[in-house]
């Protein structure tokens, strides 16, 4: 294994350790700003549609196809339907447009 191998390695990981003990050793008190209190309430989310969202686009084989899915899925999750609903819709909908865009020859 290469030394600049382990190097990028100990960077990483002493990165990754500075962001995760940094505000435990620093921040001892309630955060009471209310600007800054929603911002750390929403980071889990946006992280979360941020590594997801591409991959939606880029699983199947048409990007439209897995953009009428999104579309359709956000609209289904925005009227209450429940999260395995949404998921099974989303995946018959790839199915579907799919089968017609690319049909599968035996």
């Amino acid at each position: 294994m290469s030394n600049n191998i382990i190097i990028y390695i100990a960077c990483m990981a002493g990165i990754t350790f500075l962001i995760r003990a940094l505000p435990l050793t620093l921040i001892r008190k309630e955060i009471k700003n209310k600007t800054l209190r929603s911002f750390l309430y929403y980071v889990p989310y946006v992280t979360l549609a941020v590594m997801t969202f591409p991959a939606i686009l880029s699983a199947t084989q048409s990007p439209i196809a897995a953009a009428v899915a999104l579309v359709a899925a956000i609209a289904l999750a925005y009227f209450g339907r429940g999260l395995f609903f949404v998921a099974v819709s989303a995946c018959v909908i790839v199915f579907v447009m799919e089968l017609f865009t690319h049909p599968i020859i035996f």
